[in-house]
């Protein structure tokens, strides 16, 4: 998921507040006034990186973990030789020749894991559960008394989970809810690794974002802003002081400076989580996503596990009808950057369009298999080195998995893709005779190349502080970037240069495409061109249905503007999508195979 900077609203404390940790660091100083006249001047400048290295279909990608837009350089020596997905090091805090804060961590996309130690202050241990789009689901913090052994117990611990837009924190003094504000992160002072999560987001959004900081020491939420500086450094905020941060392709903290405290950060390689386990504190709970049918749910939820292709394990849930079957099935593929089988983007309260798509569907007599995109959370494989086609293949495993089961009919299986799934769809029906359809949300009709370009266009035009000249000459500049550059990343490499015509010429399944007419991520025109292509091969059960004042999340939306996203007051589909889906899966599908 590509994306460019989406605002959040502001920023809100109050309520009950849990006294700080003993551990905690005191509060950070004034910003320096030349860093944020600094960080006005590269607007233009942070533009035109956003434009270059975005990619296609930012479903929202402004909180997306392990964003594909990333570049093979990005990935630093340091963790060449760690298990796809997992990223383990340190940081340190240096004054001088003082080294004041030394932070052990270990991290993969469903957990983090740290150890600090502070500088004349009591040691401190946390681990978070990760979810989606970078959401902290919950955390646990843990101070020893100066001096512990290390096998001491704890002195304090708080557990914190997140719900909508409030903390609820459990105390030695008991449980408290704190307002905070949704996707709000839980960050301790002096810890890089947790930071890290804001420029993790900020790189999945093309560079720039507003996030909510949730302050443990104080409870207070704060907004951090993070603002490119080129295309390794950003500039982050937060409280009115500057982080000139170096970072990688997707987000990664390689170093720094807080200028107003002339400390430098130093990244530290593997090495320093040497001996490091990740795992929970054996009497704190993790919370793991929940994918049960709600009560009452004319159908059940089932876990299962598809072996797809080179090994990779693929988790995900089959709601399935009740009754003995045999029944029609829907296999959804997500949008680009790694999405979880909800497809939850954290965007309007978090939006969750698989989810209701399965809901609907499975009410209705229609099984749905969705599954966790590869290297996120119940899936292996590492996203960083796929391609699209590679994610064909693991919807094709999808499918052969759902031939082998008795309750499913292996004739009436179809294919449901969003954005970047709206293009794999039909890669997989043109090599699969048997589908018995695909439905189509936002997919294009255009070389990615091309679609790229009439983000950037859309996205320089909205920039009302630029004048017309300085728009035009950045939008030049990125379509030289786009028509120059030969990317080394597989992903963007793949999409730039795929054109969707041979394929879609190819699918003989019908075909159902469903486009909001406020999509500005994938115009509204892409759907007719889209069925065109199909058409074109022989294929007459071509279907196109424009949805007014719907955009690219399949919200309703009379703008759809990308910084518009957040301000969307609800996190639902509506009926008029929800409808037009069920209703043409339910009549292609209705009709059993002949044994």
């Amino acid at each position: 998921m590509m994306f460019i900077h989406v605002p959040s609203a502001n920023p809100r404390s109050g309520g009950s507040e849990h006294p700080p940790t003993e551990a905690e660091s005191e509060a950070e100083s004034e910003a320096e006034s030349e860093a944020e006249s600094e960080a006005e001047e590269q607007r233009p400048i942070a533009l035109a990186v956003i434009a270059a290295v975005v990619s296609i279909f930012a479903i929202v990608a402004m909180l997306v973990l392990w964003s594909r837009t990333a570049t093979a350089q990005g990935v630093s020596a340091a963790t060449s030789t760690q298990s796809a997905g997992e990223d383990r090091g340190g940081f340190a805090l240096i004054r001088g020749t003082d080294t004041l804060v030394i932070e052990r961590f270990i991290r993969t996309s469903t957990a983090l894991q740290g150890a600090l130690r502070i500088q004349g202050a009591p040691r401190i241990e946390y681990y978070a559960t990760l979810g989606a789009g970078e959401m902290v689901q919950s955390f646990t913090l843990s101070a020893w008394a100066p001096g512990a052994a290390d096998d001491a117990p704890p002195a304090q611990r708080i557990t914190m989970t997140a719900h909508e837009d409030t903390i609820i924190a459990q105390t030695p003094s008991g449980v408290q809810r704190i307002p905070s504000k949704f996707g709000a992160v839980p960050v301790i002072n002096n810890s890089l690794a947790l930071t890290e999560i804001f420029t993790r987001r900020a790189r999945a959004s093309g560079g720039s974002g507003e996030f909510p900081w949730f302050a443990v020491a104080g409870g207070a939420t704060i907004p951090v802003t993070v603002t490119p500086n080129g295309p390794d450094s950003a500039l982050l905020v937060v409280a009115n002081q500057p982080h000139r941060l170096s970072v990688d392709a997707v987000g990664r903290i390689m170093g720094g400076s807080i200028p107003s405290q002339t400390i430098r950060i130093a990244r530290l390689g593997p090495d320093a989580a040497s001996g490091m386990t990740l795992a929970p504190p054996a009497d704190v709970d993790v919370v793991k996503p929940d994918y049960s049918a709600p009560p009452g749910a004319p159908y059940t939820a089932e876990e299962v596990v598809v072996h797809g292709p080179a090994g990779i394990t693929l988790g995900g849930t089959l709601t399935r009808p009740s009754g003995s079957g045999p029944f029609p099935a829907v296999v959804t593929i997500s949008g680009s950057g790694q999405q979880d089988r909800d497809e939850f983007i954290p965007l309007a309260g978090g939006v969750r369009l698989f989810r209701q798509i399965a809901d609907t569907l499975s009410r209705r007599g229609i099984a749905v298999l969705r599954l966790d995109d590869r290297g996120l959370g119940a899936s292996g494989g590492n996203a960083m080195t796929s391609t699209t086609a590679d994610f064909a293949d693991d919807t094709r495993a999808a499918v052969a998995y759902l031939r082998t089961r008795r309750d499913i009919d292996g004739a009436r299986i179809a294919l449901l893709g969003h954005s970047e799934g709206g293009m794999i769809a039909p890669m997989v029906a043109a090599t699969d005779s048997r589908l018995g359809a695909i439905i189509i949300l936002a997919g294009p009709g255009s070389k990615g190349s091309e679609i790229s370009k009439t983000q950037n266009r859309y996205a320089v035009d909205a920039a009302e502080s630029l004048s017309q000249h300085e728009k035009d000459s950045i939008y030049a500049w990125a379509v030289k970037q786009i028509d120059e550059t030969v990317p080394t990343n597989p992903w963007i490499k793949f999409f730039w240069s795929y054109d969707p015509a041979p394929t879609a010429r190819m699918v003989k399944a019908p075909v159902l495409i469903v486009q909001g007419e406020t999509d500005r991520q994938v115009p509204a025109a892409e759907a007719e061109k889209l069925a065109g292509l199909i058409r074109a091969g022989g294929n007459r059960d071509v279907t196109v249905r424009l949805l007014p004042n719907v955009n690219h999340l399949f919200l309703d939306d009379s703008d759809g503007s990308f910084s518009n996203y957040n301000k969307l007051p609800s996190n639902k589909a509506g009926p008029q999508v929800l409808g037009t889906i069920a209703d043409w899966a339910v009549a292609r599908l209705a009709t059993k195979s002949t044994p």
